[in-house]
């Protein structure tokens, strides 16, 4: 099977490993050169090119199926809404118009399209309620990849990530120096994340699926365990109240803040998905051992 891999970024760059190692043929995807230079250091094919230019996407080559996973770089809704709705819609129609057009495609969400749900489970038929504009972003380029591709003729995966961690982005100082704000953390290992959109790609065909390790657990109770494991005191706490007291955060923020629910992975499981890092424990591991090893120089 070849793969055009939209965005191919931290997730993108793992899942084109491990379809490289499945016997695949991924074609990596990257609008700035550097991006493109990390694709071949990852060992597949790199195609220079912008998802919201239609003329020159015509430089990758036809595939049997497209994963977007593209960013907007962090910035704001107007900037998420270029790449992830007008991108996505630009790529299908591109894709989609050719005379060998691709089967399938998946599109990268996250579970932030959920809402708040005070700590209550979510799952794939919990009906969204995003909070912030960005949010409100995803949950429309979800509607342009269940709608519209099937117009074209491809089948739609919507995969829905939740917090990414591993290399580089463990994050360590967040929770062990403090404070932690309460609430619950979602969590899952960029190579589980891949492996839950290889895994859309070469069995799955539902039209969403949550892609999240099995134990949501609760914020404080992460700080406590990472700081016994890195050997050091169990960091302040603080309340959303106190920490809203402050005064500091943004709207956005303000909001994210207020959100808390615990994501299952039920349907992935049951599909029988097998993760590599089940839990925090097993995916932070190598952190703990790093972070102890420094300190002991």
């Amino acid at each position: 099977m070849r793969v055009a891999i939209l965005g191919c970024g931290y997730v993108g760059l793992e899942l084109g490993r491990q379809l490289v190692a499945a016997g695949h043929d991924p074609v990596g995807v990257r609008r700035s050169e550097a991006g493109v230079a990390a694709i071949r250091d990852a060992g597949f094919q790199a195609v220079r090119a912008d998802v919201t230019d239609a003329d020159s996407l015509s430089a990758v080559p036809d595939v049997d199926a497209i994963v977007f996973a593209a960013s907007s770089g962090g910035r704001g809704a107007d900037a998420a809404r270029n790449v992830y709705v007008e991108g996505l819609r630009t790529a299908v129609r591109a894709f989609g118009g050719r005379e060998n057009p691709p089967e399938k495609l998946v599109y990268t969400s996250s579970t932030g399209v959920y809402g708040d749900h005070d700590g209550g489970w979510v799952d794939e038929e919990t009906p969204l309620d995003p909070t912030t504009e960005k949010t409100r972003v995803l949950v429309e380029a979800e509607r342009v990849a269940l709608e519209e591709a099937p117009k074209h003729g491809i089948n739609p995966t919507v995969v829905r990530f939740a917090g990414l961690y591993g290399p580089d982005r463990y994050r360590l100082s967040r929770y062990v120096d403090g404070p932690v704000t309460e609430g619950y953390l979602n969590m899952i290992h960029r190579d589980d994340a891949a492996g839950a959109v290889r895994f859309a790609l070469e069995e799955a065909d539902e039209d969403v699926l949550l892609a999240v390790d099995d134990e949501p657990v609760s914020k404080w109770a992460f700080a406590d365990w990472l700081a016994d494991e890195c050997g050091v005191d169990h960091p302040e706490k603080r309340t959303v109240e106190e920490r809203l007291a402050a005064g500091d955060l943004s709207t956005p923020a303000q909001r994210r803040l207020r959100t808390s629910k615990r994501c299952s992975n039920e349907l992935l499981r049951g599909l029988g998905y097998e993760y590599a890092y089940p839990t925090f424990r097993e995916g932070y591991r190598d952190a703990v051992d790093a972070f102890r090893a420094q300190a002991d120089e």
